[in-house]
C-alpha cells in the first residue's frame, strides 16, 4: 500500500468507542460510592434501635463521614496527581468498599464512627478522579453530557435497589446490607483494575485518540497547586464566591436529608414498614435522577438560544431551590402518597439545582481554578457535616421531623436568595496581583 493510500484509509477510519467504556466505570463506580456511603441511612431505623443510639448521636454519625471526606479532598487530589487514576481509583474503592463491610460487624456507637471517618477518607479521591477521566477521555463537546451520566449515579442505585434493600434487611437484617454493599465494591475495585486504562494505553483506535485530542481531551497535566489559602481568602472577598458558596451549600443539604434521615423519617414520623419504605422511596430519587439531566439540558439549550450565563446558569438553581423549599408542605398532609409526591418535587428540584460546578469554571480567577473548587467543594462538604447534626437535634429535641423539614426548606430559600442577591453577575473574578 502507497503511502498516500495509507493516509486515505487511515483518514477514512472510524473511530472506536472505548471512552464510553470509560465512563460506564466512572458511572458504575459513582453509583457504589454513593450506595456505600448512604446505606446506613437505610440501615437506620433498625440500627439505631438494636445499638441503643438515640436521634442526636445518630446526627455525629450521619455527619462523620462528612468530616474527613471534606478534609480529604487535598490530599486525595495529591495522591491522584502522584499515583495516576488507575491505582488511585482501584485502591479508594478497595478501602472504601472494606471499610463499608467492617460495619456489619459493629457492636456500639464507637466503632461505627470510627468506620464512618475512616470511609470519608477512602472515598474522597472518587470525583477528582471522575473528572480526571472526563478531561482525558472526552473532547470538550461531550463533557457535559458525559459529567451528568456519572453524576446521575449518585441518585440512581438506590432509586432502584432501595426495593431490594430493604427487602434484605427484612429478611437478613440490617448486617447483611453492609456485606452486600462491601463486597460489590471489592468486585468493582478488581475490575476497574482490570479493565480501566489511560487512552494511549487502551484498544482505542487511532480515529478515537485523533477525535479525543482534537477536542482537547489527552492534554498534558498541569503542575500541582498546592491549596493556598490566602488565595482563598482573596477569593472570598468576591461576592460571586460567597454566593455559590451558599447556594451550594443549601442545595446539598436537601441532598443530605434524602441521603440520611430520609428513610428514617418514613419508619418513625410516617408509621411504614420496610417492604412500603422500599417501594416509597424509589420515586424521589427517580425524580432527583430525572431533575439533574433536566437543569443541565434545559442550561445549555437556553445558552445555545442566546440567553446570557446569567439567565442560562442561574434560572435553575433559583426555581430549583424555591421549588426544594416545598418539602415543608408535607407538614401538613396526612396522605403519604401525597407526602411522597412532595418529597419528588423537592428532590427533582434539588437536581435541578446541582448546576454549580459549571458556575465554578465560569466566575474562578485565571490560574485559579483549584483554589476556586476547593473552597466551592469545603461550603459543599460543611452541609454534610451541619446538616445531618441539626436534624438529629432537632428531632431529638422535639420528638418529630415537623420543624426539621421547616429547617430544610428555610436553608433552601436562603440559597435561593444567595444566587438571586448575593451572586450578582456571572462573571470571571480578577483578583489584582
Amino acid at each position: 500500500m502507497s503511502g498516500a493510500t495509507h493516509a486515505a484509509a487511515h483518514s477514512a477510519e472510524r473511530p472506536t468507542r472505548v471512552r464510553y467504556a470509560a465512563l460506564a466505570l466512572i458511572a458504575t463506580g459513582t453509583l457504589i460510592n454513593y450506595l456505600d456511603r448512604t446505606i446506613l441511612g437505610i440501615a437506620a431505623p433498625a440500627l439505631t434501635t438494636e445499638l441503643d443510639i438515640s436521634p442526636a448521636l445518630m446526627g455525629i454519625v450521619f455527619s462523620a463521614f462528612s468530616w474527613t471526606y471534606a478534609a480529604s479532598q487535598v490530599p486525595g487530589g495529591v495522591f491522584l496527581d502522584r499515583f495516576g487514576t488507575r491505582l488511585t481509583y482501584c485502591l479508594s474503592a478497595g478501602f472504601w468498599s472494606f471499610f463499608t463491610l467492617c460495619q456489619a460487624l459493629v457492636g456500639g456507637i464507637g466503632s461505627l464512627l470510627g468506620l464512618r471517618l475512616l470511609l470519608g477518607v477512602a472515598e474522597s479521591p472518587c470525583f477528582p478522579a471522575n473528572s480526571r477521566v472526563v478531561a482525558t477521555w472526552f473532547p470538550r463537546q461531550e463533557r457535559a453530557f458525559a459529567t451528568g451520566v456519572y453524576t446521575v449515579g449518585e441518585y440512581i442505585g438506590l432509586a432502584f435497589l432501595s426495593p431490594l434493600l430493604f427487602a434484605m434487611m427484612a429478611a437478613f437484617g440490617w448486617r447483611s446490607l453492609f456485606v452486600a454493599a462491601g463486597v460489590l465494591g471489592l468486585v468493582f475495585a478488581l475490575v476497574w483494575w482490570i479493565k480501566y486504562r489511560d487512552p494511549p494505553e487502551s484498544r482505542a483506535n487511532a480515529a478515537e485518540i485523533d477525535l479525543i485530542v482534537a477536542g482537547g481531551g489527552l492534554v498534558a497535566q498541569p503542575a500541582m497547586q498546592k491549596f493556598d489559602w490566602r488565595a482563598a481568602s482573596r477569593l472570598l472577598q468576591h461576592r460571586q464566591m460567597w454566593g455559590i458558596c451558599i447556594g451550594q451549600f443549601a442545595g446539598n443539604s436537601t441532598l443530605v436529608f434524602f441521603l440520611t434521615w430520609f428513610p428514617t423519617y418514613l419508619a418513625t414520623e410516617r408509621h411504614m414498614d420496610w417492604l412500603k419504605i422500599g417501594f416509597f422511596a424509589v420515586m424521589p430519587f427517580i425524580a432527583a435522577s430525572i431533575g439533574v439531566l433536566f437543569g443541565g439540558w434545559w442550561s445549555d439549550r437556553m445558552l445555545r438560544q442566546g440567553y446570557s450565563p446569567n439567565v442560562a446558569r442561574k434560572l435553575p438553581i433559583i426555581l430549583g431551590l424555591l421549588l426544594a423549599s416545598t418539602i415543608v408542605a408535607a407538614n401538613f398532609v396526612d396522605d403519604n402518597n401525597i407526602v411522597i409526591a412532595i418529597l419528588s418535587v423537592a428532590f427533582f428540584a434539588q437536581g435541578m439545582a446541582a448546576l454549580g460546578w459549571t458556575l465554578v469554571s465560569d466566575i474562578a480567577p485565571e490560574g485559579m481554578l483549584g483554589v476556586t473548587g476547593g473552597v466551592f467543594n469545603l461550603a459543599a462538604n460543611l452541609a454534610g457535616i451541619v446538616t445531618p447534626i441539626a436534624i438529629g437535634a432537632i428531632v431529638a429535641g422535639t420528638g418529630s421531623f415537623f420543624y426539621a423539614l421547616a429547617f430544610i426548606a428555610a436553608i433552601a430559600l436562603i440559597g435561593a436568595l444567595a444566587y438571586l442577591v448575593v451572586l450578582g453577575d456571572v462573571k470571571r473574578i480578577v483578583i489584582a496581583p
